[in-house]
């Protein structure tokens, strides 16, 4: 039974279209459908689909192109029927599904506002109130008064969105759309994104932007072949939906099956297990651990208990990469840093087969995945020319500590060519960990501290005596 407290609920929904090999195929089965015989293919586009989503969360949906997403968004959205299952929807849907879906090509883009403003339930009195802010935030100047035929892609989506999130929605959908706009115009559209969110609005977020989904998502799916694989925290779908993306055919299968058995199993690792970290973990306080200053000054110290429970390993193609991980200029062991102090992220890489064009790369992210700073030992064609089948490379990063106090992870990688095609020969995505220690008196509010000094001056006036 449907409950009032989800703002979608979505239950044992399924999508067929029907293929004709021929045209007159359709006709045919039109005239013919007392005959017991298809003339036609089913294309499943969605299979036995559930989920809920509750007021206020947003949900990013990522899959692979053909997945299903867009059929999905659709369905909800009521521009298609399913073919099997039940739909409910509570509130106002707001959507940007396809860049000027519903605008008129030879209407303005003023009587497009009008048009889309009425589609999604507003009053034209209430257009009215709402124009001059639709207007300004689509900053498309004199074409609002020409045809929307004339508009380039990027003016079509800042039209199209700007008029979503001024019908104050219930419910937002978001299709890739903003991957149009210029980096200006992408970050007006996720702040405004954020203030949707700040409302209480509920968000669904397609994207192909792993970063976006981790930071802007409250959960995700991963959807496959029309098939929901996973729903869990945005960093471990992401990571899944990485691993199927890049897998080769070959291997599609069966990385499909571990991803539908471990989420079936409810045995995989969540963001929960990394923030639940024992208090001794926490605080950094493991007993054995010495926190004192050693004789060259270092505070850094090594935590035995520090280590992540999210490490995921893409498949690897002929390279292993070894032992990541922090070292004080000094080379001593460390994972809980001092702001303010230079080290190296260390790993080593044994190639078991031989690779050209080789390249390494690191990432830190925070716990929720947001990528904070990473580096690559070169660009593409710009790596070792080659290197043997039996060599074992160390990689060494030199990264000043310019983080708040808190826990980071850390990804490795190593690209290569084996043949022509440059790939992944070995990754890893949170295969360390390290804390920050905190520093009384550091004035600083984000996450990057740039040691920012603030100065106030005060300046007395003297009043003049009458």
């Amino acid at each position: 039974m449907y409950s009032e407290s989800c703002a979608i609920d979505i239950k044992n929904v399924s999508k067929a279209f029907p293929v004709y090999e021929r045209p007159h195929h359709r006709l045919v089965q039109m005239l013919a459908r007392r005959n017991k015989r298809r003339w036609y293919n089913e294309f499943v586009a969605l299979r036995d689909v559930s989920f809920s989503v509750p007021h206020g969360e947003t949900l990013g949906i990522v899959g692979r192109n053909g997945s299903g997403k867009s059929t999905l968004l659709q369905i909800i959205c009521g521009t298609q029927t399913p073919t099997a299952g039940e739909v409910n929807v509570n509130g106002r849907v707001a959507a940007l599904l396809e860049l000027g879906s519903g605008f008129n090509p030879e209407f303005t883009g003023r009587e497009n506002v009008y048009l889309n403003g009425i589609v999604l339930g507003l009053e034209r009195k209430e257009i009215d109130d709402r124009f001059d802010l639709i207007a300004s935030f689509a900053e498309i100047g004199d074409f609002m008064e020409r045809p929307v035929r004339t508009y380039s892609s990027g003016m079509y989506v800042r039209l199209a969105f700007a008029v979503a999130i001024n019908v104050s929605p219930d419910i937002l959908i978001v299709d890739e759309a903003l991957s149009v706009g210029d980096e200006a115009f992408q970050r007006k559209c996720f702040a405004r994104i954020n203030k949707i969110r700040e409302s209480g609005a509920t968000i669904l977020f397609v994207s192909h932007s792993a970063s976006t989904v981790v930071e802007l998502c409250d959960r995700a799916i991963l959807l496959d072949a029309g098939e929901l694989l996973a729903i869990d925290t945005p960093k471990y779908v992401v990571s899944r939906y990485q691993k199927l993306l890049y897998s080769p055919a070959d291997k599609v299968a069966s990385i499909r099956d571990a991803i539908r058995n471990e989420s079936n199993s409810n045995s995989a690792p969540t963001d929960a297990a990394i923030t639940n970290l024992s208090d001794s973990e926490q605080d950094g306080q493991a007993g054995s651990v010495s926190r004192d200053v050693n004789e060259s000054g270092e505070r850094a110290y090594f935590e035995e208990g520090l280590v992540p429970k999210s490490t995921f390993r893409y498949e690897a193609a002929g390279a292993s990469i070894q032992d990541p991980h922090i070292e004080t200029l000094s080379g001593k062991r460390v994972n809980v840093l001092e702001a303010g102090v230079e080290y190296e992220y260390v790993y080593t890489t044994s190639f078991e087969r031989a690779a050209t064009n080789v390249r390494y790369g690191m990432l830190i992210k925070t716990i929720t995945g947001l990528e904070l700073a990473g580096s690559v030992t070169s660009w593409s064609g710009e790596g070792v020319p080659y290197v043997e089948a039996g060599t074992l490379v160390e990689v060494r990063f030199r990264f000043p500590c310019m983080f708040a106090s808190g826990t980071y992870f850390l990804n490795a990688g190593v690209q290569g060519c084996i043949g022509e095609e440059e790939i992944y020969l070995d990754r890893w995505l949170d295969v360390a960990m390290f804390k920050v220690i905190h520093e009384p008196g550091k004035l600083g509010t984000t996450i990057i501290d740039l040691n920012i000094v603030p100065e106030i001056s005060v300046h007395h006036t003297s009043m003049a005596h009458t």
